[in-house]
C-alpha cells in the first residue's frame, strides 16, 4: 500500500493550453495512455531532461525540436505523451517512430513538426506499436480541453505503475492580478531523476521571458524532482517541462519573479514528493535532511548515500531502529576530512548518534516508536559549515521486489 493518500486537485484553467487524453491500447487495452497537449501561440516553453546515456528515442528528438523552435524564435506548439512503451534502447527505429509521432500530429493540427515535442514511458527495449499510437491521436485531439476534467484526464493518461495521478496547483497574486501553475506527473518506480520513468508537465498563464522560463524551471527542478529518490534508478525517459502561455500577469520585476518562484517551487516540491509517496511498495515516506556541510553538494552526497542504502531502506520497511545501518552510511559518503565526532543524526525527535557513537539517553525503544510511523525524518549534521539539502524518499518493500518482478507480464 502507498503512503499519503491524496486526491488529485481540481485545476484552473490555463488560458490558452488545453489538454487531451485517448485510450490507444499501447499495452494495455480501455486505458488512458495517450496524451496532447496544445500550447497557444506566443508562449514561452523550457525542459529539462534526464542524463541517461542511453537516453530514449524521443527525449532525443524533443531536444532537437525545442533546438529547432528556439532557432526559429518560437515555442512548441504541442507535446504528446505516450505510456505503456518508453521508445528506449531502440536505436535508429525509436528515433524514426518518435519523429513520425510528431509529423503525424503536425499534419493533423498544421503546424511544423519540430513544433511537436513527443515523450514516453514504460517498458525498455520494445518498439512503439505504431499503428495504434497514431490512431489514437484524432481522439486525444478530438477531447483537447481547458478545463479541470482535462487536466484530470491528462493526469491519469500519463502514468505506468503509479497507483494514482498527481497534480498540484496555486493561484497568486501579483498586485492587482494574479497568476495561476498548476502541474501534473509521473513516476513511483525507477525514481533518481538527474535532469537537469518520472514525467513533468508544468503550465502557468504567467507572461515571463523565456529566458528567465529556463532558468527558474531549472533552479525549481533542482530542489524538487533532483532531490528525490525510489530506487536510484535514473531513467532513461525523465522530462520535466513548463510552459507559460503569456495570457496573464506579466512577471517582469524582481518582485513578481520572486512571488512566481516561491509559487512554481510549492507546485514542483509537491509534484516530486508526490512520486515518492506513491513509491513502488513504499509504506514509509522519509526525509532526510543533512546540515553543517561545506557545500551544498556535499550534504546531497551524504543524503543520497543514506537513501540509496538497502539496509537503510529495509530497516525502515522493518520499522527496525538499528541506527547502525544509518551511522555507516553516514561514514561511507564521499566526505574528504570527516570528522565523526562532530557528527550528531537524530530520528524524528529522538537523538541517535553524538561524539562518534550513541548518544547517551538513547533507549530502543524511543527509536521504535519514531520508525513505525508512516512519516519519519532523519537529521544529519555534519559539524562542518552552514550547507544543507533536503532529500525525500521510501522504504523498501517485499512488494517493490513483486512489482518489478512482474512488470513485463
Amino acid at each position: 500500500m502507498a503512503v499519503g493518500e491524496s486526491r488529485f486537485p481540481a485545476m484552473p484553467r490555463i488560458e490558452g493550453l488545453r489538454l487531451g487524453t485517448a485510450m490507444s491500447g499501447i499495452k494495455t487495452a480501455n486505458r488512458r495512455d495517450l496524451v496532447v497537449i496544445e500550447v497557444p501561440e506566443g508562449a514561452a516553453v523550457s525542459g529539462t531532461f534526464t542524463r541517461n546515456a542511453f537516453c530514449a528515442a524521443p527525449v532525443t528528438v524533443a531536444r532537437e525540436h525545442l533546438a529547432a523552435c528556439a532557432t526559429r524564435g518560437t515555442a512548441p506548439r504541442y507535446l504528446v505523451i505516450n505510456t505503456g512503451n518508453a521508445n528506449a534502447g531502440t536505436g535508429e527505429t525509436g528515433l524514426r517512430d518518435a519523429r513520425a509521432t510528431c509529423t503525424e500530429l503536425a499534419g493533423l493540427v498544421d503546424v511544423e513538426a519540430t513544433s511537436v515535442l513527443p515523450f514516453s514511458t514504460g517498458v525498455i527495449g520494445e518498439t512503439l506499436p505504431m499503428e495504434r499510437l497514431l490512431a489514437g491521436l484524432p481522439e486525444a485531439l478530438r477531447a483537447l480541453d481547458d478545463g479541470p476534467e482535462g487536466w484530470a484526464a491528462a493526469g491519469e493518461g500519463i502514468l505506468t505503475t503509479d497507483t494514482r495521478p498527481k497534480g498540484a496547483s496555486v493561484t497568486l497574486p501579483l498586485g492587482d492580478e494574479t497568476i495561476t501553475i498548476n502541474g501534473i506527473s509521473k513516476g513511483s518506480g525507477m525514481i533518481k531523476p538527474n535532469m537537469a520513468t518520472m514525467l513533468g508537465f508544468v503550465a502557468t498563464d504567467a507572461a515571463i521571458a523565456p529566458a528567465v522560463l529556463d532558468e527558474v524551471l531549472r533552479e525549481a527542478v533542482d530542489q524538487s524532482f533532483n532531490c528525490i529518490t525510489v530506487d536510484g534508478d535514473t531513467s532513461t525517459n525523465d522530462a520535466c517541462m513548463l510552459i507559460a502561455t503569456g495570457r496573464g500577469a506579466a512577471v517582469n520585476d524582481e518582485h513578481r519573479l520572486a512571488v512566481f518562484r516561491e509559487g512554481l517551487q510549492r507546485v514542483m516540491n509537491e509534484l516530486a514528493q508526490a512520486i515518492v509517496r506513491d513509491g513502488e511498495g513504499a509504506t514509509k515516506f522519509v526525509t532526510l535532511q543533512v546540515d553543517g556541510a561545506v557545500t551544498r553538494d556535499e550534504a546531497l552526497d551524504v543524503a543520497f548515500t543514506v537513501a540509496h542504502s538497502p539496509l537503510v531502506k529495509t530497516a525502515l520497511a522493518a520499522s527496525d531502529a538499528n541506527w547502525g545501518r544509518i551511522l555507516a552510511a553516514v561514514g561511507r559518503a564521499p566526505v574528504a576530512d570527516f570528522d565523526v565526532s562532530r557528527v550528531t543524526i537524530d530520528l524524528g525527535g529522538v537523538r541517535l548518534v553524538e561524539q562518534g557513537g550513541c548518544a547517551p539517553g538513547y533507549t530502543e525503544e524511543a527509536g521504535s516508536e519514531v520508525m513505525a510511523q508512516e512519516e519519519i525524518g532523519i537529521r544529519i549534521d555534519l559539524g562542518r559549515g552552514d550547507r544543507g539539502a533536503t532529500v525525500w524518499t521510501t522504504d523498501l518493500t517485499r512488494e517493490y521486489v513483486a512489482i518489478n518482478a512482474d512488470y513485463r507480464s
